[in-house]
Parts: C-alpha cells; sequence; structure tokens
C-alpha cells in the first residue's frame, strides 16, 4: 500500500504540472511551482534521495500528467523464465522497460527481448495489468501500469548491450537476487501459473 506521505506528494506533483502547462497569470504559475517545490521536498526528506536528482526528475515531466507505462515479458522453456541482470545494481529481472511511443505493447515486449536478452519472441497474451504501488514497497513518485506479457520463444542469442549483462533461465526455486523496484517473487509465480494454462484470465489493478 502506498504511504500517505508518497501519495501527497504525487497528488501534489500532478497538480503542479498541470498547472505550469495550462496557467497563464504569472502569480498563478509562480503557485504552482511552489507547489513541486513542495513535493520535491516531501519526497527527499522520507526518502533520503537528493533535492537535485528528484527535482531533475520532476522539471523534466512536461504536459498533463498520465500514468507510465512498464511492459515485462514472461519467456518460459520447459520449467524455467527468461531473465535478465541488470547494469544498474546486478540483479535480476524479466525482460523489458517503459513503454515507447507510437509502440504497440507486443511490439514493446518483442523490443525489450531482443535488446536486453538477445531473445527473439512472440508476444501471445496479456498476463496481467497491475498498478505498481499496489504491488511494490518501491516508493514510485508516479502512477505506473506494469503489463506483464506471455511470449513464446523462437530462438536466443545474448548479446553486449547498454543496460543489461547477461541472461538466463531460472526455475522457481531457485531464482536469482530479484529487482523488487522491477518485478516481485509474486509476479514471477503468477507468470509461472499462467504458462502453464492454455486459458488465463488477465488480472488488473
Amino acid at each position: 500500500m502506498k504511504e500517505k506521505w508518497l501519495e501527497w506528494a504525487a497528488r501534489l506533483q500532478s497538480i503542479a504540472q498541470a498547472g505550469l502547462t495550462f496557467g497563464e497569470n504569472r502569480y498563478d504559475l509562480d503557485r504552482y511551482s511552489q507547489i513541486r517545490a513542495i513535493s520535491v521536498e516531501i519526497l527527499h526528506e522520507y526518502t533520503g534521495i537528493s533535492y537535485e536528482k528528484i527535482e531533475n526528475l520532476f522539471t523534466s515531466e512536461t504536459g498533463y500528467q498520465t500514468p507510465k507505462v512498464d511492459i515485462r515479458a514472461s519467456v518460459i522453456k520447459g520449467n524455467k523464465i527468461l531473465m535478465v541482470r541488470e547494469k544498474t545494481d546486478g540483479t535480476w529481472s524479466l525482460p523489458g522497460g517503459w513503454a515507447d511511443v507510437n509502440t504497440s505493447v507486443s511490439e514493446s515486449a518483442a523490443r525489450e527481448c531482443l535488446e536486453e536478452a538477445g531473445a527473439v519472441v512472440i508476444p501471445v497474451r496479456i498476463i496481467a495489468i497491475h498498478q505498481a504501488d499496489r504491488h511494490y514497497d518501491f516508493p514510485y513518485p508516479y502512477t505506473v501500469y506494469k503489463i506483464f506479457v506471455e511470449c513464446r520463444l523462437s530462438e536466443i542469442s545474448f548479446r553486449e548491450n547498454t543496460e543489461t549483462l547477461e541472461a538466463g533461465f531460472f526455475a522457481l526455486d531457485s531464482l536469482p537476487p530479484l529487482s523488487f523496484e522491477r518485478n516481485t517473487r509474486e509476479q514471477i509465480e503468477m507468470c509461472f501459473s499462467a504458462g502453464k494454462k492454455v486459458v488465463f484470465e488477465a488480472l488488473f489493478d
């Protein structure tokens, strides 16, 4: 469950961003800038993340704020699931990342598998759409939708890239250290469960 202070900071940031986008009166714009500064202070105080880093994150956002979309691919071979080791911290996650504009869910899943794992896949169905703050302890400052896509593996040949160090297949009882801001053990269990069923009703929320 999202902490109240995180919810307040996210709401203040959303109000400030909309006001700075559509406001015209310079006095109102100044007030919206102050509201954004308050949201940055709240996050800095409770997370320990530097004020400058949070401020840069918020000021890079423009326009009306909408949820961000993260795509995660579930690729199962036998009784093992494909995972990649992140360059940022050495932990492991399902192949995936932020969805790009003008790219469908299936195209995003296939692209992430190819870029991060060297895997050529065919997306076949959506397993779940999760609102991140209902499934993670990580303090997301935005609303994030995570879409889990089941994919069929055609071939794989890992190649060096800017995001991951290696790729591998892991059984549920021998998972590597997970990147908990990207995927939880429960979500990986969900992917295994879906992979065993011919018919699987997509989960959401």
